[in-house]
Formats: structure tokens, sequence, C-alpha cells
């Protein structure tokens, strides 16, 4: 019993709801704290931490010029003099949610979506629906292409008569693999019931779930997930703007960002200094709340001067400030018009915006114009700590390693085309897969780990991943053991 009062007056002890010495909270959220106070301690204390659990959207709303942070132009009245709590996230569009499920009275989804977001941050919700992250299950899962390189990345091998053979991956070693950052397909599959310290309860049972993927289809059909980046239940701020969030998805050889972003000269800053800085300030001033970029200062923050000028809007669309694609595909090349890219065809038929060549499908990807906008806003954001001289050299050194890992790569593919046309593997031609063979998967290494490890460490000033870690010591190497393997494969053969 007394465990049972305790949980019903620790909302109004830690929120004030009870004597008004907080900003007021809801009645339903009130509802939620009680049980879930004793059942989530660690969701709660976080939530209570928030900046969500400090302002009412009224009063959020009335902060003018760069310091808002709410963007819709109207919230409804019925969440606007509240604060966002459990049940303002959680009952949400209830309607359109289709994992939503009677729970005490209240009907309550899991998942929140960005479409849930969207109802204070209706700008941020927008950018992000143009983010080519947004899109990321889809445009790996959709492709044709890179599924068969899902397929023989996550599959199962057995070795029968000396060949081995592949079991496809499922939903459970997909999700645990590329999709937990990609994202997953969240649906509810049926109901179960489960008995708990309060009781009885039935609770929905949902695959692809738990996901923080950025590009997961939620069950109320919106893409992403804003957590991904403001971790549930704080949604701070300063984690956002945290290379170490980057780094959940950004770390491996495929994408080095993180890594590289380490040894070079801002990661050495931040290391150092780091912990000085203000990581909670709107706008964000250059030089006076930090002094080095992190990934959100030079791709989505809201940057000013030390004088409040603008130096960089704020932006949930990352690419806003990205004229070329660096990672992730056989070749560098301008961004994709489209965040869906799944559109995409080459002269080919294959999925891809450029050639196997490497030559662009120009039509899908942004003009020479619009790269300059993209690279001008860039700029601006370097020029805040360097002079002309120094930022013109350094995107001078990025535009050569595009041209001369793209070559490396146009080589690797050349040595692979010939490997097909002897017959020393089976190829498009013979209707297999590109990505299962030894030299297919060298050539996969080529651009997915080393142009990308090199471009990476030029773009960010992260020399030695340009050079013997990862960079263009393998990309030479790589290309003798694909020459080295067709020899050795071609005596066999005779």
């Amino acid at each position: 019993m007394k465990i049972f009062w305790l949980g019903l007056l620790m909302p109004f002890i830690l929120c004030g709801g009870a004597m008004g010495s907080g900003p007021p909270v809801s009645e339903d959220t009130q509802t939620c704290l009680e049980c879930h106070t004793m059942v989530h301690p660690g969701i709660v204390a976080d939530w209570q931490r928030s900046r969500h659990a400090g302002i009412t959207p009224e009063e959020a709303m009335k902060v003018k010029g760069l310091k808002q942070k709410v963007s819709a132009e109207k919230v409804p009245e019925g969440l606007s003099k509240k604060v966002v709590g459990c049940a303002e996230c959680h009952t949400l569009n209830h309607d359109q949610h289709k994992d939503s499920f009677e729970h005490n009275g209240y009907k309550v989804h899991m998942v929140v979506s960005p479409g849930d977001c969207r109802t204070c941050h209706a700008t941020e919700a927008g950018q992000y629906e143009q983010n080519i992250m947004s899109h990321a299950y889809g445009n790996l899962m959709h492709n044709p292409l890179y599924r068969d390189m899902v397929t023989q990345v996550n599959g199962t091998q057995f070795l029968e008569h000396g060949k081995t053979v592949l079991t496809p991956p499922d939903e459970k070693t997909n999700a645990d693999s590329c999709l937990f950052c990609h994202g997953t397909v969240v649906t509810l599959e049926g109901m179960r019931q489960v008995e708990t310290d309060l009781g009885e309860m039935r609770l929905p049972i949902l695959s692809g779930w738990p996901n923080n993927g950025v590009g997961r289809i939620n069950p109320d059909d919106t893409k992403g997930s804003c957590g991904a980046c403001h971790a549930r239940h704080a949604f701070s701020m300063a984690l956002a703007r945290s290379p170490s969030t980057c780094a959940e998805c950004h770390k491996g050889p495929d994408v080095p960002a993180y890594p590289v972003y380490q040894v070079s000269k801002h990661g050495n800053i931040h290391s150092a200094l780091g912990k000085g800085w203000d990581y909670e300030a709107v706008p964000w001033r250059v030089g006076k709340d930090f002094s080095a970029p992190t990934c959100a200062g030079c791709h989505v923050s809201l940057l000013v001067n030390g004088e409040g000028e603008m130096v960089a809007s704020r932006t949930h669309r990352m690419n806003d400030r990205l004229p070329w694609r660096l990672f992730g595909l056989v070749y560098a090349h301008a961004h994709p018009k489209d965040p869906d890219t799944t559109i995409i065809k080459n002269k080919g038929g294959l999925p891809l915006p450029t050639e196997l060549s490497g030559e662009p499908v120009s039509q899908y990807l942004i003009d020479k114009a619009e790269g300059e906008r993209r690279l001008g806003r860039l700029k601006k954001i370097c020029l805040s700590c360097h002079g002309s001289g120094w930022v013109k050299g350094h995107f001078a050194r990025l535009e050569k390693t595009l041209e001369t890992s793209n070559v490396m790569t146009r080589t690797a593919t050349d040595i692979l085309a010939l490997a097909w046309k002897r017959g020393l593997a089976k190829g498009p031609g013979q209707k297999d897969s590109i990505f299962n063979e030894g030299i297919e998967k060298k050539w996969v290494e080529q651009w997915l780990f080393y142009a990308n490890s090199t471009r990476f460490a030029t773009a960010m000033a992260g020399a030695d991943y340009g050079v013997f870690a990862n960079g263009r010591w393998y990309l030479a190497k790589n290309i003798q053991d694909m020459l080295d393997w067709m020899e050795l494969k071609g005596e066999k053969e005779k």
C-alpha cells in the first residue's frame, strides 16, 4: 500500500503538479507517471531532465528570433498549455498509428514518430522528410542491387561438396545488422498477455522492434526516427550535437566519419577542450559556445558569429550543405535530386547514380549551380575560423581526392569486368550476384572501404585514414590483389 501511494505522490513531488511549483503537467501524463515512475524510473528520470518537462509549448513559442526552438506556427490548444509528457507523445494521433492499443483507459502507441513530433517541430519534420536519411530503409531494401549485397553480407553460409551454399538472412539478423542504422519496418503482429506487478496486461507484438534507425518505417507510415539523434526520452540537444552520437552509424570502414574526425585537428580540439563547451546554446555561437566543429556544427546546427550574425541556418535535411555524395556507392558523385534513390537507373539498367565506368547519371543528380550553392554554405562555416586561402586549398584537395579515388575504383572495376569476360567469375551476364566471389568482394572493398576512407580523410582533415589506415595504400594493394587473384584463378582453370 505504501508503494502504491508513493507512486501516486511521486509525479507531484518531482514535477510540481500538485503544488504549482513547476510547469503544469497534464492529468493524463500524471496518470502515466503514477506507474511508470516505479516501473521505468530511468525513462522518467530522462524525461524529468528534458526540455520537454521544463516548459510548455505555449511558453516556448513566445521565444522570438533565432532562440526559438518550436517551429510550428500553432500548437493545438489542448497541448499548448501543458508540458510535453508521456501522454502528449504516446497518445497523440492514435488513430493514425496501427500500433495503438487500449491501456488503462487510453489509446496508446509505443512508437513515437516524426509525424507526432511535427506537432511542435513542423519545419524540422518537413526537412527530414527530404533528407536522404529518412529514405535509408527503402533506398537499401528496395534497390535490388543493394538488397543482394545485404543478403550476401547477412546470409548464413554452409559448406557442401567443397562449395558454399547461402541461406538468406532472417528478419532478426537484418534488423541487427544493416537495418539497425537504416531502419526496420515496424508493424503490429498481434497482442500478448503479460503478467506484471500491476496485474495482467495486454500488450502489442511489434515486428522490427526495437529500432531507432534513421529510415525506420513507422506504424503511422511516416519515415525515420527522431530518437536516432535525439535519444529518447530526454531528446537532448547536447547529445545530438555530440560526435559520439553520429558514431553509432558512422564509425565502420564503410562510413569512417567518426574515427577520421577523432584523429583530425578538429577532433583533437574537441577531445581536449570539448568538456567546457555549451552544447545547449541556441543559436550556437562559433568561437564562444564551441571552438571546433562537430558533425552537427558542419551539417545541422544553427550557427552565428560573435556578433550574432547568421553563419548557417538550422537544417534537418543534412545534404543542404553537401554538394557531393562521398560514401556508400561505387563512385563519388553529385548528390541525388530526390532523397528516394530507388528511382535512379543508369544506361545499363542498374539502380546506380553512375555507370560502372564512373560516368554520372546526370538527370537524377543536382546540377553544378546547386552544388556550388551547397558548397558555399559549407565554406561559410569554415570561413568562421579559417582564412580564404586555407578554405580554398582544402576544397581543391578534396576535389582532387574525389577524382583520383574514382580513377582507382574504375581500375578495380575494369579488372572485375575482365574477370567476368574471361569466365573466371560470374557476373551480370550470367545473372549471378556481383558480391559473392573472391574478386567481387575485393572490388566492393575498393570502393566501400578504401575509396570511402580516402575521401573522408581529405574532407575532414584526418590524413592517416587516407594513407595507410584503409586509405591509398589499400587502394593500390587491392588492385594488385585483384590482378593476382585473376592470374591464380586463370592458372587453376587451365
